[in-house]
C-alpha cells in the first residue's frame, strides 16, 4: 500500500456514528478500512508510509458547491485559500457568469463584467472557447478538483447580447445548442444570476427551455434567483415551480433570507422546500456560515441601467440626468439589483478595487467615505463606479444569524463558500467557510453534530453532483481525504484579516496525494476537472 492512516476517528460522510480504524490508501483510492476490534485474523494493513493519526478525525474531502475560482485555479498553483480548508472539489461557473462557452466578443465582455469577481484576466492565456476546452485546461493540473456549471448569463450574452428583450426563436435555439454542447462536454448543470445582467433579462419561459436541455443530461439548475430581499420567498417559489415544470433538478445558490424584511423568516423558506420535496421535487441548497453577502458594487444598480453592456452603463453614470434616475431607483424605489430594497449605504462596505489608487476606500462603508468627504453617499458611490470602471467589490451587511443557523440544519443543505478571492479585503468566507462550520457551528455552538456537519459538506454535495465514488469513506472510493483535529479546527480568517489560513487541518489528500502536509501546502497539483458522469 502507498499509505496507512493509523488509529484515526473515521467520520465517513454518511451521517452515521464515527468509528476508530486504520485506513489504507493505494493507487489514489481507499484500499482497505480495518475497524478497531476487527475479528481475529484480520491483520492491520501495512504500507510504505504510516501516518499516526491519534487524536485526529478523517473525513472525505469537502466539496465547495459555490466557488468563484474560475481563474484563481489557473493563476495561483498553490490555491491555499481552498486547499488549506480541506476543500478537494469546487463547483465553478456560478451565478450565470463565467468564461465558457464564448466567442471572442463574449469573452471580452464577460471579462469586463466580472472583473470584480476574478480580476480582468490580463494574466491569463484564454486559450479556450468551449466548455470542453476550459475543462481540458484545468486537466493540465490544478490545486483542487473542479466541476463546472454552464453560465446562463454568458450563454445569453453570446446568443442575444445585452438587450433587455425576449430571445427570438433562432436565438433560443442557439442557446439550447450551447447548453447541450456544454453538457455533452462535461458540465454538471447550468447556473443563473437573476440579479445580474444580462442573464436577468431572461423570462421564466426562456429559462425553462434551457432547463429542459439540462434535465435531458441529468444535470441540475443552480440559480442565484431574482431576489434575496423584498419578494425573496416569491423568488424561491418561482424557481421551484420553474424547475418542477421543466423536470429539472434544482440547487438553490447561497440560499439566504437577507435584509430587514426577512428577519426570522427562514422557517417560511424551509416550509416551502419541504412541501416541494414531499411532492417529489429534487431540491438541494447551499449556504455559507456568515451573515454579510459579497458581490460587486455595480450589481446593486437597476438592470435597465446596464442594458447594452458595461460601456453603456458607464456612459449613463456620467450623464447627470440618467445618473439621478439610477440614484432614485437605488435609494427610493429599491432596484432589482439590490433585491427590491432601498439601498442602505451604511451596509455597503468596499472590500476591493481594481485601481490600486482607490485603495483608501477599502474597509469603509460608502456612508463612511461620504461623511469624510462631506457629500451624499450616491455622489461617493457614483464616483467610485466610474473611477474604478465598475471593478469594485463589496461586503453587504444585511444578513441575520438566526436565519443562517436555521437553514444550515435542513436535510438538503450543503456547504458553499461563494468565495471571491479578489480584492484587498475579501469576505473571510473565501478562506474560512469549512473550518467555520466545524469550529464555530459544531464544536462551539452545537448547531450540528460533527457527523451531521461532515455529511453536509461531503456526501450530500457528491450526491447532487452524481459522483459515484466520492463523498464517502468507503473501500474503492477516490482518496480525497481531510485529517483535522475536532478540538482545535477553526477559521483563521476574520473581517480584519480575511486571508488568514485555518488551524487544525494538518493534512489534505487529493487522489491519494498530499496537497496539505503537516499544515503546509505541498507542490502537488493533484486536481483535475470532474465531468458529468453519463
Amino acid at each position: 500500500m502507498d499509505l496507512v492512516i493509523r488509529d484515526v476517528d473515521v467520520i465517513d460522510g454518511s451521517g452515521g456514528d464515527s468509528y476508530r480504524a486504520d485506513v489504507a490508501v493505494d493507487g489514489g483510492r481507499i484500499a482497505a478500512i480495518v475497524k478497531e476490534g476487527a475479528a481475529a485474523g484480520c491483520q492491520r494493513p501495512t504500507a510504505r508510509r504510516v501516518l499516526d493519526a491519534e487524536g485526529l478525525a478523517l473525513s472525505p474531502g469537502f466539496i465547495d458547491m459555490h466557488a468563484h475560482s474560475d481563474l484563481a485555479l489557473l493563476r495561483d498553483p498553490e490555491h491555499t485559500a481552498k486547499a488549506a480548508q480541506g476543500v478537494t472539489l469546487e463547483v465553478l461557473g456560478q451565478d450565470g457568469l463565467s468564461y465558457a462557452p464564448v466567442d471572442d466578443r463574449t469573452l471580452a465582455e464577460v471579462r469586463r463584467a466580472i472583473t470584480g469577481w476574478n480580476g480582468d484576466g490580463s494574466d491569463i492565456d484564454f486559450d479556450w472557447r468551449t466548455v470542453g476546452e476550459y475543462l481540458d485546461r484545468l486537466d493540465r493540473g490544478i490545486a483542487v478538483n473542479a466541476a463546472y456549471l454552464i453560465p446562463q448569463g454568458t450563454v445569453r450574452m453570446y446568443a442575444v447580447g445585452w438587450d433587455d428583450r425576449p430571445a427570438t426563436e433562432s436565438e433560443l435555439n442557439r442557446m439550447r445548442q450551447l447548453v447541450a454542447e456544454g453538457m455533452e462536454q462535461g458540465a454538471v448543470g447550468m447556473s443563473s444570476g437573476l440579479t445580474y445582467t444580462p442573464g436577468m433579462y431572461a423570462k421564466d419561459a426562456e429559462l425553462a427551455e434551457l432547463c429542459k436541455v439540462v434535465a435531458r443530461y441529468d444535470g441540475y439548475y443552480c440559480p442565484h434567483h431574482r431576489s434575496y430581499g423584498a419578494g425573496a420567498l416569491q423568488a424561491y417559489e418561482e424557481m421551484v415551480a420553474l424547475t418542477r415544470d421543466a423536470g429539472c433538478a434544482l440547487h438553490l445558490a447561497h440560499a439566504t433570507m437577507n435584509f430587514g424584511v426577512n428577519k426570522g423568516r427562514a422557517p417560511d423558506l424551509l416550509a416551502l422546500l419541504d412541501g416541494a420535496l414531499a411532492d417529489g421535487s429534487d431540491i438541494t441548497l447551499d449556504t455559507y456560515p456568515y451573515t454579510p453577502g459579497c458581490t460587486t458594487l455595480v450589481a446593486m444598480l437597476p438592470s435597465w441601467a446596464a442594458e447594452g453592456g458595461p460601456e453603456a452603463l458607464l456612459a449613463r453614470l456620467k450623464d447627470d440626468e440618467t445618473a439621478e434616475g439610477i440614484r432614485h431607483h437605488l435609494e427610493v424605489v429599491g432596484s432589482d439589483g439590490c433585491h427590491g430594497v432601498p439601498i442602505e449605504w451604511d451596509t455597503i462596505e468596499i472590500s476591493g478595487v481594481s485601481d490600486p489608487g482607490l485603495a483608501s476606500c477599502v474597509g469603509r462603508t460608502i456612508q463612511q467615505s461620504a461623511d469624510m468627504r462631506g457629500e451624499a453617499p450616491w455622489v461617493t458611490a457614483r464616483r467610485l463606479l466610474i473611477d474604478d470602471r465598475l471593478g469594485s467589490t463589496i461586503l453587504q451587511h444585511v444578513g441575520h444569524e438566526e436565519n443562517v443557523r436555521t437553514i444550515m440544519r435542513h436535510r438538503v443543505h450543503t456547504g458553499g463558500s461563494d468565495g471571491i478571492l479578489q480584492g484587498f479585503k475579501p469576505h473571510p468566507r473565501a478562506y474560512g467557510t469549512f473550518p467555520q462550520y466545524l469550529g464555530k457551528y459544531v464544536r462551539e455552538e452545537g448547531v450540528l453534530s460533527l457527523e451531521e456537519c461532515v455529511a453536509h459538506l461531503t456526501s450530500r454535495p457528491a450526491a447532487r453532483l452524481r459522483l459515484p465514488d466520492r463523498g464517502l469513506i468507503h473501500e474503492g472510493y477516490v482518496a480525497d481525504l481531510v485529517l483535522f483535529d475536532p478540538t482545535t479546527v477553526a477559521a483563521g480568517s476574520t473581517y480584519e484579516a480575511p486571508r488568514t489560513l485555518p488551524v487544525g487541518i494538518p493534512h489534505v489528500l487529493i487522489d491519494g496525494k498530499f496537497v496539505i502536509e503537516d499544515g503546509k501546502r505541498t507542490t502537488a497539483l493533484a486536481g483535475r476537472s470532474i465531468r458529468r458522469a453519463p
